[in-house]
């Protein structure tokens, strides 16, 4: 009898395996290679016309989009190389090695899950000025993770999202418009309605300050020392640089009516009494 080949042999016993692989690999590559050019373009020019979307939302989609074609070929290959059995123990593997990170990434997956919802709910955007219990500054990048965010002292801290989600944020801009509080203190000898009438007239003076709704001051406390009036002005499209420049500007314009009025900003005296005894001229 003829010896058959070897590399007959090698068919013999591999074949049905190197069949599979064949076809597992022509299939994932095939559904990869359609999901990039085809699903991806598809997909991007309908997350491009919902305006709604942010732009720094649109990556993590596009992330999300590209880890599901894989998955997708993934699955699909597997099914047609006929390897079922390998898919069933693959997913019976990635559920307790699941189950194992998730236990012990909590925080990690704590942290994305906060992402989700801020890109859901968005409290805040890129550009936003915002404020925590802990920090203060603009965000410059969202991610499923993390936020990073700009304090105006040029440091660039990045905020676990799960921090962000957990606490109350004040978000300054998320509207057009943004109020400017400030209290001025004046004498008990001083004329109340002269010191508001200037404190009015100095605001609807600048023209950084909105005139709808009109300036506001009102008497809010009589403190030790000085009677507290507080002011309430409106700025427009508001950012941290012009809040503290109109305010700057504002608080002295104030100032110098105040001294043109013989309007005084008393501050706190104390008044020292009692004795020193010595022994003697020399003690």
């Amino acid at each position: 009898m003829v010896e058959a080949l070897p590399i007959f042999k090698f068919l013999g016993h591999y074949g049905v395996a190197l069949t599979q692989a064949i076809y597992f690999a022509l299939t994932f590559c095939l559904t990869f290679i359609i999901g990039r050019l085809v699903i991806l373009p598809l997909g991007r020019r309908l997350i491009d016309r919902h305006a709604e979307i942010d732009d720094h939302a649109r990556q993590p989609l596009r992330r999300l989009a590209l880890a599901a074609i894989v998955l997708l070929a993934l699955l699909l290959a597997l099914t047609v190389a006929q390897l079922e059995s390998l898919l069933r123990s693959v997913s019976t593997i990635t559920a307790a090695g699941t189950l194992a990170v998730g236990y012990a990434m909590s925080n990690v997956l704590g942290n994305f899950v906060a992402g989700v919802f801020i890109y859901v709910d968005r409290p805040f955007r890129i550009g936003d000025w915002i404020e925590w219990e802990d920090g203060e500054g603009t965000v410059e990048d969202i991610t499923l993770r993390v936020t990073r965010v700009r304090t105006f002292d040029n440091e660039l801290l990045t905020v676990p999202n799960g921090v962000l989600t957990e606490g109350v944020i004040t978000n300054h801009v998320a509207n057009d418009r943004l109020r400017i509080q400030f209290t001025f203190g004046i004498g008990y000898d001083d004329d109340i309605e002269t010191a508001i009438s200037i404190i009015e007239s100095e605001a609807e003076s600048m023209d950084a300050i909105l005139n709808h709704p009109s300036p506001t001051a009102y008497c809010t406390e009589l403190a030790d020392s000085y009677v507290a009036l507080t002011a309430w002005v409106w700025i427009d499209e508001p950012n941290r640089s012009d809040f503290l420049a109109i305010r700057s500007t504002y608080i002295r314009t104030v100032k110098s009516s105040f001294d043109e009025h013989g309007i005084d900003i008393p501050y706190p005296q104390r008044s020292l009494s009692g004795a020193i005894e010595t022994d003697g001229p020399n003690g």
